[in-house]
């Protein structure tokens, strides 16, 4: 098993976490955190459930193999090794251990294969607990992640598959196979029980770690056909296992700088905003509030990740260059003159230039904060744009905010009804705003 794979829990909404790595990290604070009760008590029905088969697995399914004690602790010593090299993917992680479990599925009886992995699972999760990369509580769920080994024991012990051989590759294939099975089904009894995440919901986290396992596969049935003149041959892979920690600390490097670098960018922008909000109350809550509606409509408009983090961005910052405008126009209770307008038209372009000032993420952001303002038929400002030629992002923040700016107090009128609201959007679908984006809003807020 290379994998343990954690899906995103009920409730938590990705478009907050628009980030390409915002899951890792919403993971990593769930390993430091304690367990849940649910967790806890599915983790004693499953880790109570999988020692109730393999203690009699252990002591009643036949074997010839004696390995010697010092064999058996290298293994569970390699095992656990290899299962703290957590390749950080997507919602879960991927590990190593495929390198390892192949060797001991040959070398070991077939009935010790479950507990041993139990067991070097357990001392993995005790290390990271002990270094408070785990807390503790979580050392509980050893026992019941090991489920995933059953599938290729079960599969080479009703083969007979004693001795590893090249012409048993169908066998193998099967034996991987019922790994996965056992794993996703393990695993997806936790995720909907304890998390409220559906079967079908978490089998996308799994592609990653299915896909390291059968790469690694090959190269533990070459490291056990050496084990029937050694069962020492599980340390043929060790090297492979170190190797491989190296790639795994660059990895985690490299996600903590990009991390790192999306928290300077997501500051910057809410202390930008925070300025805009000391400047004027009004703008400074109602960007909030757009931003909000803008990551639900993107959210239903399936943007893909990249559009979602400049969503979020543009909606927060879509009034910065309002800063630069003076507050008599801003607040002023009544119509303004065509020169006032002009002042505050301008201020999308004032904003481009300061976002393009800070440069990178937020400079790009600059050019769709200019384009909040245009209409769909062409009519709006800067620079005329219309139909597809305005950047769907800026679309969506437009309706949002027209949207808001309605059902919210002015200076100079009292928030519109919801149904006045809705009906305003429709009446100018396909001139001001995009009718797709229209619609997806209602539905989200009807």
């Amino acid at each position: 098993m290379s994998t343990a794979a954690t899906p995103r829990p009920a409730g938590v909404e990705p478009a907050r976490s628009s980030d390409e790595h915002a899951p890792i990290e919403a993971q990593r604070a769930r390993r430091r955190n304690p367990l849940a009760r649910p967790d806890r008590l599915l983790a004693g029905v499953l880790g109570g459930g999988f020692l109730a088969l393999t203690i009699p697995l252990a002591v009643l399914l036949p074997s010839d193999r004696a390995p010697s004690a010092l064999v058996v602790a290298g293994l569970i010593a390699a095992y656990a090794a290899a299962f703290r090299l957590d390749f950080e993917v997507g919602t879960g992680f991927a590990v190593p251990t495929e390198l390892v479990l192949v060797p001991m599925l040959f070398i070991l009886p077939l009935g010790w294969v479950p507990l041993c992995v139990a067991g070097a699972i357990f001392v993995a999760r005790m290390i990271d607990g002990a270094r408070r990369a785990l807390h503790l509580q979580r050392t509980l769920l050893g026992i019941a992640d090991a489920w995933y080994v059953l599938g290729p024991v079960g599969v080479l012990a009703a083969a007979g598959a004693t001795t590893p051989r090249l012409a048993d590759w169908p066998i193998y294939a099967a034996a991987l196979l019922a790994q996965f099975l056992v794993d996703f089904c393990a695993t997806a009894i936790r995720g909907k029980v304890a998390l409220g995440i559906s079967p079908r919901e978490q089998f996308r986290s799994f592609a990653p770690v299915w896909l390291m396992d059968s790469a690694l596969a090959p190269v533990g049935v070459a490291v056990a056909a050496t084990s029937g003149e050694t069962s020492y041959a599980f340390v043929l892979a060790l090297p492979l296992v170190g190797l491989m920690s190296l790639f795994a600390r660059e990895h985690r490097s490299q996600i903590d700088r990009t991390l790192e670098l999306s928290h300077a960018y997501r500051g910057t922008a809410y202390l930008l905003g925070d300025v805009v909000e000391a400047d004027d109350a009004y703008t400074g809550s109602h960007s909030r509030d757009v931003v909000e509606l803008t990551m639900q409509v993107a959210e239903r408009l399936q943007l893909n990740r990249e559009e979602l983090r400049q969503a979020e961005f543009v909606a927060l910052l879509h009034d910065v260059g309002k800063v630069r405008i003076p507050n008599e126009i801003i607040n002023k209770p009544g119509p303004l003159t065509p020169e006032e307008r002009g002042i505050m038209s301008a201020h999308t372009i004032e904003g481009q230039r300061m976002l393009e000032q800070v440069g990178g993420l937020l400079g790009e952001v600059g050019r769709l904060v200019r384009s909040c303002h245009e209409h769909y038929d062409g009519s709006g400002y800067p620079d005329g744009l219309a139909g597809d030629g305005i950047p769907l992002v800026a679309r969506i923040v437009c309706c949002c905010d027209a949207f808001h700016a309605m059902t919210s107090d002015r200076s100079y009128r009292k928030a519109l009804p919801l149904e006045v609201a809705v009906e305003e959007l429709r009446k100018n679908s396909g001139t001001q705003f995009d009718p797709a984006v229209v619609e997806a809003l209602v539905a989200n807020v009807g």
